[in-house]
C-alpha cells in the first residue's frame, strides 16, 4: 500500500473536535508484541506508514563479554503517524506484532508532535536517557536507597523538586520532605 492511499484529505476540521481524528495526520501510539517492536516498526514502513521506535543504546553484560545493544525507550509501544481513516487503522491492527491502538474510552489518542519531536531531539543528541514510572501527585511511592531508603509516604509535587508527604494519622499531621535527589518506586 503506498503512502498516497493512506493519506488523507484536509477537511478544515480543528484537532479535538468529534470526529476530527480521522481528518488530520496524528502521531498514535501503538501497542505491541514486547520483543517485537523492531520488527513491527519495519512491516509498517514496508506497508508505507510512517513509524516510529524511539531506542536507546544499553551496555548488557553476560558473563563472558559486554555488548552494546540498541532497545526500545518504551517497550512494548511505538509510534505511528497516520491519518486515521479506517483502511489505515486497518492496515496497521492487521500488522504481524500489532496488539492495537493505545485507546482512551475506546478510542485511539492522538500523540501531540511536539512530544514525539522531543523524544526525536533529545535521543539524536546521545543524552543518557531511560524510562521512570510516571508518577501522579497522590500516589504512594517509597524511597530507594540513601539514608531514607524505605520510607513510604504520597508524592506532592511533580515538580523537579519532588516533596513526599508522610501522614501521621494517629494525631492527624503530615511532614514534607524534599526527595528531589532520591530514586522512588510507585506502591
Amino acid at each position: 500500500m503506498s503512502p498516497e492511499q493512506l493519506s488523507c484529505p484536509s477537511s478544515g476540521t480543528a484537532l479535538g473536535s468529534p470526529g476530527s481524528s480521522t481528518d488530520v495526520v496524528c502521531w498514535y501510539a501503538v501497542q505491541m508484541r514486547g520483543r517485537f517492536e523492531k520488527k513491527v516498526t519495519a512491516e509498517l514502513e514496508a506497508k508505507g506508514i510512517e513509524a516510529y521506535l524511539p531506542a536507546v543504546k544499553q551496555v548488557h553484560r553476560w558473563s563472558d563479554r559486554r555488548q552494546v545493544v540498541v532497545v526500545p525507550l518504551f517497550p512494548g509501544y511505538g509510534f505511528v503517524h497516520v491519518c486515521l481513516t479506517p483502511k489505515a487503522r486497518l492496515t496497521v491492527i492487521q500488522s504481524a506484532g500489532v496488539i492495537g491502538f493505545v485507546r482512551f474510552q475506546g478510542e485511539p489518542v492522538p500523540v501531540p508532535d511536539k512530544q514525539v519531536e522531543d523524544i526525536k531531539r533529545i535521543l539524536s543528541q546521545d543524552l543518557p536517557c531511560a524510562m521512570f514510572p510516571f508518577l501522579r501527585v497522590g500516589q504512594k511511592v517509597r524511597i530507594r536507597g540513601g539514608c531514607l531508603d524505605g520510607i513510604e509516604g504520597m508524592l506532592a509535587e511533580r515538580s523537579s523538586d519532588k516533596t513526599l508527604l508522610i501522614a501521621i494519622t494517629a494525631i492527624q499531621r503530615t511532614i514534607a520532605i524534599e526527595i528531589s535527589n532520591y530514586d522512588i518506586e510507585i506502591l
